[in-house]
């Protein structure tokens, strides 16, 4: 059953519907009335094709009308026992959100004694059974795929969970903050307050921090304004700010790429990461922070060697 903005259109449906149905039964009905008399030959109808397929004027078969005439009962029973006329519920008052709850408690019913045995263990207990590790993987794949992809490699903008490297710190505690309260990360935009030629130089300087190819008196001249500019988030030695999420500049790690080009790009034009709340999308069920722990727990894994 929709929910609609204004009170005309489920009457309109409603009446729409209704109208449909009587009129093909009034149509049909008018339609197949005629019966042939004794010895009375069918109509010719127009001409015949391929030589002998004849169009003639039978009255229909009475077990095709019969189903025909079982369709529109079928559909007015539908009707009266399920939604389907405007906002009316039907007897049954079913709905799909009814349907949706109802397998969700059967499920949660289902699966707690398992969640509750997971529960009484530490996340780095969980991250090594095999049997959590399926189930963590199953509530990744759909809570956390379409941004990380379903390796966890990650995407330009998307980090790696793979790899250690956590701009937040990967410890479970830090995990389950991270999927409880989301994050949003703010570089600023440093273009204006640089200028062309300062942006350059301080990417230079930023790619002389991790070893990458870079022009020396340029990075030279980069370093003061990269120590006045970016050093309060990104640290004097550029190794990041896990408090606040400043990245580590020196370990050849890139959210949006390490090039000249997209490193003078963040600078310039400053960047906004956004990681949603996942713990709000687990439901408000009773198995929730369980789903949360063997979520966090997963996570964990990706990076740990085993």
């Amino acid at each position: 059953m929709s929910d609609f903005t204004h009170g005309f259109w489920p009457i309109y449906i409603s009446v729409i519907t209704l109208v449909s149905i009587i009129g093909t039964w009034v149509f049909l009905k008018s339609q197949t009335t005629r019966k042939l008399a004794p010895g009375e030959k069918p109509e010719l109808i127009e001409h015949t094709w391929d030589g002998d397929l004849q169009d003639l004027n039978n009255p229909l078969p009475r077990w095709w009308l019969g189903l025909f005439y079982g369709t529109l009962v079928f559909a007015l029973v539908y009707l009266v026992l399920w939604p389907g006329l405007g906002n009316y519920a039907g007897v049954l008052k079913w709905t799909q959100l009814g349907e949706y709850e109802e397998e969700v408690q059967k499920a949660e019913a289902k699966f707690q004694p398992v969640y509750a045995g997971f529960m009484q263990q530490d996340v780095a207990t969980v991250a090594a059974d095999a049997d959590a590790r399926a189930i963590g993987k199953n509530l990744f794949l759909t809570y956390c795929s379409q941004c990380h992809g379903s390796d966890a490699a990650g995407a330009r903008g998307f980090p790696n969970l793979t790899d250690g490297d956590w701009l937040y710190g990967g410890d479970p505690d830090t995990i389950k903050a991270t999927l409880t309260d989301g994050r949003a990360g703010v570089m600023p935009a440093l273009g204006d307050a640089l200028g062309a030629d300062g942006t350059k130089a301080v990417a230079h300087y930023v790619l002389s921090l991790s070893g990458r190819q870079h022009d020396a008196a340029l990075a030279t001249a980069g370093k003061p304004k990269f120590e006045e500019n970016c050093a309060a988030c990104h640290m004097p030695d550029g190794t990041g700010m896990q408090a606040m999420g400043a990245p580590n500049l020196t370990d050849k790690v890139w959210l949006y790429g390490g090039s000249e080009a997209a490193i003078i790009e963040s600078i310039a034009k400053g960047r906004n990461g956004v990681m949603p709340a996942v713990a709000q999308t687990l439901g408000t069920t009773s198995n929730k922070e369980a789903k949360l722990h063997l979520l966090t727990a997963y996570v964990y894994g990706l990076s740990q060697k085993r």
